[in-house]
């Protein structure tokens, strides 16, 4: 407005009364200051550089939803504790703990998946934000003579991250496959303390990914099959603590007798239910128009008959989910 004023002025004074140079000066200053102070406004910020907590929580919430309605086959239960969770622990201005999520299933059920829509959805360049930090227990944590070194990296990352960004994600991805003992060295940053020697960790995200747990998810959901109920009749209460119970006893298992289960600190504990032959039509036609190609059901239907399902005999659920269509529609298609 200053500026609009200022480029006005010369229209609404008498001619002589304002030298000319004086008023391209005093133009050319409020218009830099006008800039000056747009970019120095968060929103507009952020806007052409990432920022902690780039979108709103209403946003970032309608995003999750949109993107899991829209992507996500078979899971009812994790669209909906998923985006519930997230949505209401974004909206919380008081956390007492950082939220933390166990995502548990088959390989190709969707983990993965679901781990990058959720952060996706809080900042856009998703896992490539410089906020969003992943780790994969064959290829960071290798060794298990190195578990002490590794409990000392694992907390000095979280510690430095956290202090640059309160609103960090943290991913750690093949729980089945990390060292036991390690995942406990950041038990402190999900505990329920206001403050550890001065950072706040009450509003990062902690999620973790395994198959472990896959075993007693299958029995439950054939359970549902064999006495002619639908896997949408599956609620939380019906599975959550024996999936639970049954990865803190793994010994394959990152979390076995873990101090993360015993006290407490993982919020949920989220099944990825197996994925079954319709499901699997579902991905190779999404996958299908992702390329720019019209969907050919009968490639669609060769493509899911060409999976391997179990058990042997009622063939009901893929045994790699979704995990290979991509590698399969290279053959039919010549992209």
């Amino acid at each position: 407005r200053a500026a609009l004023a200022l480029v006005l002025l010369p229209l609404l004074t008498p001619a002589g009364a304002v030298e000319p140079i004086s008023v391209g000066l005093a133009i050319a200053g409020a218009a830099a200051s006008a800039l000056t102070g747009f970019i120095s406004y968060p929103r507009l910020y952020c806007y052409f550089r990432e920022c902690c907590l780039q979108r709103h929580e209403p946003r970032a919430a309608a995003a999750l939803q949109q993107n899991l309605d829209k992507k996500l086959f078979g899971q009812h239960l994790v669209s909906k504790v998923v985006v519930k969770a997230v949505r209401g622990f974004l909206n919380n201005t008081n956390a007492k703990k950082p939220l933390a999520l166990s995502l548990h299933g088959w390989t190709g059920t969707g983990k993965n998946f679901v781990s990058k829509i959720v952060a996706e959805s809080i900042y856009k360049k998703g896992l490539q934000s410089k906020y969003v930090h992943q780790f994969v227990a064959t290829l960071h944590f290798p060794h298990a003579h190195s578990i002490n070194l590794y409990k000392d990296q694992l907390q000095s990352w979280i510690r430095g991250n956290v202090s640059v960004c309160p609103r960090s994600l943290f991913i750690f991805d093949e729980m089945d496959k990390m060292h036991a003992g390690l995942i406990d060295s950041i038990k402190p940053f999900l505990d329920y303390y206001e403050l550890l020697d001065g950072v706040s960790y009450r509003q990062a995200i902690f999620i973790f990914l395994s198959n472990a747990g896959a075993e007693k998810i299958t029995e439950v959901a054939l359970d549902f099959w064999r006495n002619g109920r639908t896997r949408e009749d599956i609620q939380l209460t019906d599975i959550q603590n024996a999936l639970s119970v049954s990865v803190f006893n793994n010994k394959n298992s990152g979390f076995w007798h873990s101090t993360l289960i015993d006290r407490n600190l993982i919020d949920y504990f989220i099944p990825f239910l197996p994925l079954e032959y319709k499901h699997v039509k579902m991905c190779v036609r999404v996958e299908i128009e992702s390329r720019g190609y019209a969907v050919d059901e009968d490639i669609v239907s060769r493509i899911a008959e060409e999976m391997t399902y179990f058990p042997r005999e009622e063939r009901i659920y893929s045994d790699k989910g979704c995990k290979t269509v991509d590698a399969k529609l290279d053959y039919y298609y010549d992209f």
